[in-house]
């Protein structure tokens, strides 16, 4: 009896993470009973868990931290809140999918298993709390990230993008695993993070030369999941190589695997990132404070300069992406106190709703035209008004231009940054944001030009008419996430407080 009840008091603490993983065998058991054809039930199980596990987080707000299975997992505010940002991304994520998977005439059954896999293993990330868990969770997130980027197999880019993933990705984690396995010999063998730090302090190693390699290594595997400067070479080719056949077109159509991947990646690495640094290395605070702060310069500097000169939509915001965790970065290095934290927490829930929405919007151009060419916008005000207007709104918001969420989060980031010391970082931060206004505006003014003679052909059939279901679910992602970057601003005090509350 006294097992039974301490398994219920631990499996209590993963109830969320239970629902996903209900949610994966309904998924298999719907699979083997029903018509391949008909795809709601899948689309309906995927949300409906996704949803519940949200609403389950939600409920359970500020209950006590607990440590539950042997103090491998913990639960608290600070996961609670990643995990909520990691199903959200999930959530928008998947309206996006039902015409690709129709274009593809893919399996629904394995998209969605990896999906919702890949959504488990970041919150597992988020609350893991021993070496252990922590690298099976990361591989868990990473090696579906891996068969989501190759899943259009017969598309040669696809190929291309997924093997430089894979190889990065497997070089990168060995170099992580490196970096761990020094920290569980420092401490003396132990594995959980703070049991790590107080055999440290036993053995008197926390300022011996192993702490510099294992704090090098490990910032190595996790800057090539949040795709900093130098280890962002993958990000490029995948969020440009992948792509599904459209059947009325012989160019790629984007993909909603790429906005996928663009958000969940940052956010549980994010997570990750600020948990190893903040317990284990606090003895060397200054030393990885100098080693972020210097991976977030290249990341600024570069990822924007380099997106000035882009013609893709998707690769510009690729190179976009490493200039906006550049500002991230920001937050965790001043998270000594709740303000630093809840800056980073606040523009990571907005940059959710900017990039998913300028996403949603390329996707829906891409099905009716087949081109993510940026030229290729031209005059799109003239044909689709409304969405032409939505990927305004996420554009402006992501260059930080008032009053949209964009500027406000920004702000606060960087107020926050300068009150804690950060003044270099925060001035440059600064200066890359006006650089990026202008290969926004850019963009935003091709929509209202006339098109040239230059445009790809078929794009001068430019077709409006969207009746079919999954079209309107897209529209419905990219409506939801337009309206929340122009206007969630306003309610920046209550998400502060909330995020304030996240501090451990």
């Amino acid at each position: 009896m006294k097992e039974l009840n301490l398994l219920l008091f631990n499996g209590n603490s993963i109830f969320p993470e239970f629902i996903l993983i209900f949610g994966l065998f309904l998924l298999l058991m719907t699979d083997l009973i029903s018509d391949q054809k008909d795809t709601a039930w899948f689309y309906f199980i995927s949300l409906t868990s996704l949803v519940l596990s949200i609403a389950i987080l939600l409920f359970r707000w500020g209950e006590e931290p607990m440590i539950s299975f042997l103090g491998n997992f913990q639960t608290n505010n600070f996961n609670k809140i990643f995990k909520i940002l990691i199903l959200l991304c999930s959530t928008l994520c998947i309206p996006l999918s039902v015409e690709y998977i129709q274009c593809t005439e893919m399996a629904i059954t394995e998209f969605m298993l990896f999906i919702l896999t890949a959504t488990l293993g970041g919150m597992f990330l988020c609350s893991a709390n021993d070496l252990v868990t922590i690298f099976v969770a990361l591989e868990c997130l990473s090696l579906c990230s891996y068969l989501l980027s190759g899943y259009t197999k017969k598309d040669v880019r696809s190929n291309e993008a997924t093997m430089k993933y894979l190889l990065m990705g497997g070089a990168s984690s060995s170099i992580l695993v490196y970096g761990l396995s020094w920290l569980y010999g420092l401490s003396g063998g132990e594995i959980e993070l703070q049991e790590i730090v107080n055999g440290l302090i036993n053995t008197q190693m926390y300022n011996s030369p192993g702490i510099w390699i294992a704090l090098i290594s490990i910032t190595v595997g996790i800057g090539f999941k949040l795709s900093l400067v130098p280890f962002h070479q993958w990000t490029p080719d995948v969020y440009e190589g992948k792509g599904a056949r459209h059947p009325l077109f012989d160019s790629n159509s984007p993909t909603p695997v790429v906005a996928f991947l663009s958000v969940i990646s940052k956010v549980a690495a994010s997570a990750l990132a600020t948990r190893i640094f903040d317990i284990i290395f606090y003895f060397s605070l200054n030393e990885w404070h100098f080693v972020l702060e210097i991976l977030a310069i290249l990341s600024m500097v570069l990822g924007n300069f380099i997106a000035l000169t882009q013609t893709s939509m998707k690769r510009m915001l690729a190179y976009s992406s490493i200039g906006q965790i550049g500002y991230i970065l920001i937050g965790i290095i001043d998270g000594d106190s709740n303000n630093g934290y809840a800056s980073m927490i606040t523009y990571m829930l907005f940059y959710i709703f900017m990039n998913i929405g300028t996403f949603a919007c390329i996707i829906l151009f891409g099905l009716r035209t087949g081109t993510d060419n940026i030229r290729d916008y031209a005059g799109l005000y003239t044909k689709d008004p409304f969405l032409a207007l939505s990927l305004t709104l996420c554009l402006l918001s992501l260059g930080g231009i008032p009053p949209l969420a964009g500027f406000f989060g920004k702000i606060y980031l960087f107020w926050c940054g300068w009150q804690a010391g950060s003044y270099l970082l925060v001035s440059i931060g600064a200066l890359m944001s006006v650089i990026s206004i202008y290969y926004y505006l850019k963009i935003i003014k091709l929509l209202m030009t006339e098109r040239n003679r230059e445009i790809t052909p078929h794009v001068q059939n430019y077709r409006i008419s969207s009746s079919s279901i999954s079209k309107n679910s897209i529209e419905v992602s990219m409506i939801v996430c337009s309206i929340a970057s122009a206007i969630l601003g306003i309610a920046m005090n209550p998400i502060i407080a909330i995020a304030q509350e996240t501090f451990f």
